[in-house]
């Protein structure tokens, strides 16, 4: 029986029997109002007096009013506190758990904003098997998240730190606002020197803001929304790919950015000794040396240096194998 039902049938059952009870000493010669206090003090067991003196008629319906009401109204009251105490303990057991699911993440990402840009990056993270944390000050929009969340101002430094900040890996700064936004980054920053930090921009004069705020990297939906648009009107097939190779979760191939640390195979050696594609089967795109710009499709004598990033395209076998002369990173 579901938890609505029950306590509607209970509270239905109590009033049922206090009516009766108050008709019933009205029949007696009671008026309404000591018929209604004589039942109510002898259902809830107070029994402070009778109202007035009881014959044997009296006496014998108080008895079934006693043994039928005294029931009913402690299963209410047990219903009733059933509910209150299960639902609050439901919360809190969850909540604790919840709690000690984050204290024991790292390399997680923290997601600031569970609205549309906040919604999307989490889904495409968890596509990708990412652990995610998601903030939102709005419980109704926490309800029905299939992530561990924190309910709070995302602007507390308190609330970044249930999130787990402290062993997280990168923060998406999505909240509604480019003030919010700025705030987060601040806070986040100053929390983590070494946390990569995204921040969404609605406007375009906000970008400055947030890039000297600490982030990393700022994304204004509207003007890459706008340049995608653009592409699939000039050059669709290749929009396409890219969207495909970047989004569609069902498709082998990936495009997948690969470190390179400094006990990799391929440290030292050129693009053409490192044979990444013979070795691997992946494709290499472009390399980016430490502090330098990206090299596209980089010539058979580029060297690959400790700190380098490797823009690689293939199979998920493919892409591990790479990721394993890279230096396991």
């Amino acid at each position: 029986m579901g938890r609505l039902r029950r306590i509607r049938l209970a509270l239905l059952a109590l009033c049922g029997v206090l009516v009766v009870g108050t008709t019933g000493y009205v029949l007696l010669g009671f008026g309404v109002l000591d018929a209604a206090y004589q039942t109510v003090t002898t259902v809830s067991t107070v029994g402070f007096r009778e109202v007035h003196p009881l014959g044997p008629a009296g006496q014998v319906f108080t008895i079934v009013l006693i043994l039928t009401g005294v029931g009913t109204a402690l299963y209410t009251f047990g219903v009733l506190l059933e509910v209150l105490i299960e639902g609050d303990l439901r919360a809190h057991v969850g909540r604790r758990r919840m709690d000690r699911a984050i204290s024991r993440m790292t390399g997680h990402t923290i997601v600031c904003g569970w609205g549309r840009v906040g919604v999307s990056s989490t889904q495409y993270l968890g596509g990708t098997g990412q652990e995610i944390v998601v903030i939102d000050r709005d419980p109704a929009r926490l309800n029905g998240v299939r992530h561990p969340s924190v309910l709070g101002d995302v602007t507390d430094d308190q609330v970044l730190v249930a999130a787990g900040i402290a062993h997280a890996r990168a923060l998406i700064a999505a909240v509604d606002t480019d003030a919010d936004n700025v705030y987060v980054t601040l806070s986040a920053r100053s929390l983590r020197p070494d946390l990569i930090i995204i921040a969404r921009a609605r406007g375009g004069s906000s970008t400055a803001t947030l890039l000297r705020a600490g982030a990393d990297h700022v994304v204004n939906p509207q003007l890459i929304g706008g340049r995608r648009m653009a592409a699939f009107a000039l050059q669709p097939h290749v929009a396409d790919f890219l969207d495909v190779v970047m989004h569609d979760e069902t498709l082998d191939y990936r495009l997948e950015q690969i470190d390179i640390g400094p006990g990799s195979a391929f440290v030292g050696r050129s693009v053409d000794d490192a044979a990444i594609q013979d070795r691997t089967g992946a494709l290499l795109l472009a390399l980016r040396r430490p502090a330098g710009p990206f090299l596209a499709n980089p010539a058979a004598d580029a060297p690959i240096e400790s700190g380098s990033v490797l823009i690689v395209l293939g199979t998920a076998d493919q892409l591990a194998a790479v990721r394993s002369h890279a230096g396991g990173i």
